[in-house]
């Protein structure tokens, strides 16, 4: 059974004190209501906070998440953040290739599949966000850029290492736009790119990847859209922030 996933992307917000108090509200939260025994949280905070909140948190229920790193595991790149010292403090998963990062980074998919490898080297999940433009939607090329999006940045790992990986499918119409795709245009691309994995690695091994959608979820939505076949959870960006509304959606599957 695919594990579901309800991470939250925090991005830049929270103050330390502010992200200590919305910590112990989700770590208490889901201890107390999230009872699926095959439901993954996962909190992708801000790089400042990742020491301390790293011996806060309670793994068996809540997993430490960051929400980018450096592909290189040492070395002259003032500013950036190794593997290695995301392990050494406690995380368990990294975000890559979050739309955001594409855009105000200019990161490539040649760039984005050298981080898939350090963090897959490192023994860290890779979370690998793919999603298209609402210009490249109304188009009809929408299938095609995330599937190469796919090709180029994690068709060069093994099938052991692809059943090793998250991804999540976020359109980048619906980031932080208060619109979110429909129950049936989130299916249908989780559909696509699931059959687009098959068709490299085989239907077994793609049925063992968990697809998160991202865009806008939200306590009101969640259920909807993980009752959906191929939708294996969320990438949970503003709802992150309400310890009550996260919860909710983790509580949703």
């Amino acid at each position: 059974m695919r594990k579901k996933i309800a991470a939250g992307n925090w991005k830049m917000n929270k103050t330390f004190e502010e992200g200590q108090i919305l910590l112990s509200e989700v770590v208490n939260m889901v201890k107390d209501e999230v009872t699926n025994p095959n439901v993954e949280v996962v909190l992708c905070v801000p790089f400042p906070y990742l020491s301390t909140f790293g011996k806060l948190i309670d793994t068996s229920k809540v997993s430490l998440g960051a929400q980018n790193c450096y592909p290189k595991a040492s070395g002259a790149y003032t500013g950036e953040v190794s593997i290695p010292m995301l392990k050494s403090v406690g995380v368990g998963h990294v975000i890559i290739g979050h739309s955001e990062r594409r855009q105000y980074f200019n990161e490539s998919d040649a760039f984005l599949a050298e981080k898939v490898d350090a963090t897959l080297e490192g023994g860290l999940t890779p979370i690998f966000c793919c999603g298209e433009t609402l210009e490249q939607r109304n188009e009809g090329i929408h299938f095609d850029f995330v599937r190469g999006q796919i090709t180029n940045s994690l068709f060069h790992l093994s099938a052991e290492d692809l059943q090793k990986t998250v991804i999540a499918y976020e359109p980048i119409w619906a980031i932080g736009t208060g619109v979110t795709a429909s129950n049936d245009q989130a299916q249908e691309m989780h559909k696509v790119l699931r059959d687009h994995l098959a068709s490299k690695y085989g239907q077994v091994v793609a049925d063992e990847i968990s697809i998160l959608y991202g865009g806008s979820v939200n306590g009101a939505n969640a259920q909807e859209l993980f009752a959906c076949p191929d939708v294996d959870g969320g990438l949970v960006g503003g709802a992150s922030l309400k310890s009550r509304e996260f919860t909710n959606i983790a509580k949703s599957f």
